[in-house]
């Protein structure tokens, strides 16, 4: 459904994005994440249309985002710096969205009252941080985008809330087929959510995969040997990372876990655990491989 191609933009002489390449599936989640000035927000504000491209296409359903109003009025962009007029009530910027967005659903916004129990004449600006962001969800499933893009869309928020809003999203994606593009630095509760996962770094995606497909590739071992590691095992093509913790050896092993657990136990190890990564293990090892020390993480 979004394509982004060979996606640049620079600011001045600074070149943020380096032909950029992302898929975004129909009715999926997909989590965006990467190191601190890797351009995630500059991506995401490109996809909503904030920003023109200097070169390269983000293409929704075929058709370019950019100055592109039929197209945009079927995305939601929540930022991580949210915004509202200063004197507008909830009930003031409702009627706001009801005249931009063609598919303001009323009976939708009386329904997710409900579920967010703020009055409805309330300042926006007035109300808490927290609140804020309910109301920018709240708004955003009222029009029932086909595209939803979140910038660290559940900063601010209680688990209560945040399990709220977690369900809301996922029902839209299950019933709607609504696509979510959410970058966030909190990767266990993207782990939660999302299906599919890129890592941007340094301007371009160096890995996109579904996640199941991701965690599944990899796995942690935690073994021991009579004599230290065999010197056949430590050379394995599939062994990304090493590391000695007193007698037992941390390995890092791509591959089926099956196929882990028959390679180790050729060597007849006094101890043998082999373990799933998290996404957030992953990510750190990953970022690991291209500079980033992951010594004491893993």
């Amino acid at each position: 459904m979004i394509e982004v191609r060979q996606l640049v933009k620079k600011f001045d002489k600074f070149e943020v994005l380096k032909g950029l390449d992302l898929n975004v599936r129909r009715g999926s989640i997909y989590g965006l994440v990467g190191s601190n000035g890797a351009g995630k927000t500059t991506l995401l504000k490109l996809m909503a249309g904030v920003y023109r491209p200097d070169s390269g296409s983000i293409m929704v359903d075929g058709q370019p985002v950019f100055e592109n109003n039929h197209v945009k009025e079927n995305i939601i962009f929540i930022p991580d710096e949210l915004f509202y007029f200063n004197h507008y009530s909830i009930r003031e910027t409702a009627n706001f969205f009801r005249q931009v967005y063609p598919t303001w659903d009323e009976n939708r916004f009386d329904e997710l009252f409900k579920v967010f129990g703020i009055d409805v004449k309330r300042r926006v600006t007035k109300l808490s941080k927290g609140m804020k962001r309910q109301v920018a969800f709240w708004l955003a499933l009222s029009v029932k985008p086909q595209v939803l893009i979140l910038d660290e869309p559940l900063d601010g928020l209680d688990p209560m809330v945040r399990s709220k809003v977690k369900k809301l999203l996922m029902a839209d994606v299950a019933e709607r087929e609504m696509s979510i593009i959410i970058s966030s630095h909190n990767l266990r509760e993207l782990e939660d959510i999302c299906d599919y996962m890129g890592i941007l770094h340094d301007g371009k995606i160096i890995i996109e995969s579904e996640l199941d497909a991701l965690k599944k590739g990899i796995s942690k071992v935690q073994t021991a040997f009579p004599e230290g590691l065999p010197e056949e095992l430590s050379r394995a093509g599939n062994v990304l990372y090493h590391e000695k913790r007193g007698s037992v050896h941390l390995l890092i092993m791509r591959g089926d876990e099956q196929d882990i657990k028959a390679q180790v136990q050729k060597f007849r190890p006094l101890l043998l655990d082999v373990l799933p990564l998290t996404f957030e293990e992953i990510f750190v090892y990953e970022m690991g491989g291209i500079g980033y020390d992951i010594r004491n993480i893993l």
